[in-house]
Formats: structure tokens, sequence, C-alpha cells
């Protein structure tokens, strides 16, 4: 698809991934309008990150998902819209469920509504592995049941079944990818990698939750990637497709390949405030993405031990951005 002067949406753009997706937006000639949450600051996220160049072919648009009319000008005129803008902190939902509640599953209505309005061609809309709860057979496909193991996680159940309502009642182009574990630059400290990584380069111990949960990671870069070719094959309105590696790694393991890299000996201690409750708590997530590899002929290529020494790499030259050691929810 040739992306050149394409008018395109992008929800939660200042976002971790939303950051990576914008950037490659606009390297492929795309027109991007850059939705970000209003704040007092005018703080763009780390869309303040990106090149002063790529910064400039920007429109950046701040409110709140949750305001109707906020999202409805921002998709006019619109061709396609990437919907990555969502509440995804797992603990914060502990704390905050009528926030998390509100700014998924209405933000991602309101999104829809917009979408339909405007006629756009392609809705792209994020889900997460998080829908599936601990792994009841592996690897997951697309039809493993869904489990509401946090408040985040149901929310972003409800979020799926409204694009799902929309396909099939209104005949909206969505399709909905769902990305397993995504690492790489720019992450928060909200997640384990960024958590384990800052406090290995700066810290005589590091402190983590639970070792013995199994993940599936994926470079942002990979993740991305799928985004666009989402966007991007015909075939792929309508259905939900995993984003993932196929391969597993459990935190403990993850841990040992982290302090190999950063090359500093650390104390591992168990802190018990960054254990999930146990109903909460996914064991194991491994992603079937024999979909995404049949449909839009998409499959990771960073390998994990690459991808792992690029983001120890940029986290070691951001450390100011991280509050070491702090519980981040």
């Amino acid at each position: 698809m040739n992306w050149s002067g394409v008018a395109v949406l992008v929800t939660g753009a200042g976002g971790f991934i939303g950051s990576h997706l914008t950037e490659r937006l606009v390297e492929l000639g795309a027109s991007v309008s850059a939705f970000v949450r209003y704040n007092s600051r005018g703080d763009w996220g780390h869309l303040k990150r990106l090149r002063p160049e790529v910064q400039r072919c920007l429109h950046v648009i701040s409110g709140d998902l949750r305001d109707l009319a906020a999202v409805v000008e921002a998709a006019r005129g619109i061709n396609v819209i990437f919907h990555l803008g969502a509440l995804i902190g797992i603990p914060y939902s502990y704390v905050h469920p009528h926030e998390v509640v509100e700014t998924n599953v209405m933000g991602t209505l309101n999104v829809l509504l917009a979408a339909r309005q405007s006629r756009v061609v392609r809705v792209v809309h994020t889900s997460t592995s998080e829908v599936y709860g601990t792994a009841r057979y592996i690897p997951i496909d697309e039809r493993h049941p869904l489990q509401g193991q946090s408040p985040y996680s149901a929310s972003k159940i409800g979020a799926d079944k409204l694009c799902e309502s929309f396909s099939r009642s209104f005949d909206l182009p969505v399709v909905t990818v769902r990305p397993f574990n995504t690492y790489g630059p720019r992450q928060s400290e909200r997640a384990v990698i960024p958590t384990i990584i800052t406090q290995a380069l700066t810290q005589t111990e590091v402190r983590i939750g639970s070792l013995t949960p199994k993940r599936d990671l994926t470079f942002v870069d990979d993740t991305v990637t799928g985004f666009i070719r989402a966007a991007e094959v015909p075939e792929a309105v309508g259905q939900v497709i995993n984003l993932g590696s196929g391969c597993e790694v459990s935190v403990g393991q993850l841990l040992e390949l982290i302090l190999q890299i950063v090359g500093r000996p650390c104390t591992i201690v168990s802190d018990p405030e960054r254990v999930r409750p146990v109903n909460s708590e996914v064991e194991r997530l491994l992603a079937d993405c024999s979909l995404a590899q049949q449909l839009l002929g998409w499959a990771p290529v960073v390998p994990l031990e690459e991808g792992l020494q690029r983001t120890v790499q940029w986290i070691s030259t951001h450390l100011s951005d991280f509050r070491v050691g702090e519980y981040a929810i």
C-alpha cells in the first residue's frame, strides 16, 4: 500500500507503541493526526522524543477519548484510524476501575461512532493478550476463551466486543490486532522489562514480583509492522489477529538474561507489593500467530536478545526519565 498522503488518525499517539507507530507512518508518507490526552502542560508524551523533522509533519490534537465531540472532530476527513488510546496499567485498574472502564470501553465506542460518521476505510483497534487470561491451552489462538482476570482485561474485552458488534451491525471495516507483550525503547517502568533494566543499571538489588509467569515478547518495531499490515490487507477486515513471537520466557529467565546483558551483579529481592492478586495473575501467555502469518504475511524478525540489548542501550541514555526503584502502577 502506498501511504503517501493518506489521512491517518492515531489515538494514544503519545504512548509507547503509539509513538513508534506514529513515527513509522510519517516515514511512510502518511498525513498523520496524533490524538493525545490533554494536560495543562501541553505534554505530547513520547511524541516529544521524535526527530524534529517528524514532529513538524504531525497534526497533534489534545483531548480525551471519553469526549465524543472531540473524537468526532479529530476523525473528520480521516481515511484510517489506528486506535491505541487506553489506560493500560493492570495494577492501576485495581485502584481505579471506573476510570479504566470509562476510557477503554466508552473511549472505544466514541472512536467507532466517529469512524462510522466519517466513513473511514479502516479502523485498526488495539486489543491485548491479557483478554485471554491464564492460558487454558497452548499456544493461544484467536478462538481461546476470553477471561476478565483484572478490571483492565475486562475493559479490553468490552472494547473488543464493541468492535465486533460495529463490524457485524454496521459493516464498519474494523480489524482487531491483539499484541502479546510488546517491549522496547520508550516503554515506561510500569512494565516488567524497564523495571528490571533500570534497577540493574543503577542498584545492587532488583526488586521484582512473581518470577514464574511466562510471557510472549515482541520487539516494538515488529509490533508496529503488524499494525501497518493490518491496515493494508483487505482480508483482515472483521478479523481478530494475534501478534506475538510464538516463544515464551518466564520472568525469572528474563531477569537472568537482562542481568547478563547489563553485566552487573545484582541481588534479586521478592517484593510482595509487586505481586498480583492470586486469582488475577496471568501465569502463561504464548501466542499462536499462524493467522497473522497467513493473512498478513507477518512474523517478528528481531530476536529477544537483540531487542533487549537495544532496549538496555536506550534506557541507559534516558535514566533520568525513570523513577528507579519505585513501584509504578
